[in-house]
């Protein structure tokens, strides 16, 4: 994986913070949840693509757990 200058963990801060402003604890926390869920399922959604196209090829256990483990994830925020 290559590296980046980009500080992920503070953009996604300032996101969830962002969503949250402003609502109620009960309406903010609604708003955190379909985040986590649509974060979840674009993960799967990434992780089986490349699994997909990794197929046969060292890398591609990797890829089928972290497609296996989102799947989980988008299950788990779904209920």
């Amino acid at each position: 994986m290559e590296t980046t200058e980009r500080d992920f963990q503070a953009e996604a801060d300032r996101l969830i913070k962002g969503l949250a402003e402003g609502l109620s604890p009960e309406e903010a926390v609604y708003g955190v949840a379909v985040l986590a869920n649509r974060a979840a399922a674009e993960l799967h959604r990434l992780g089986r693509a490349e699994a997909t196209a990794r197929r046969g090829t060292p890398e591609w256990g990797n890829w089928a757990a972290l497609q296996n483990a989102a799947r989980g994830l988008v299950l788990q925020s779904s209920t």
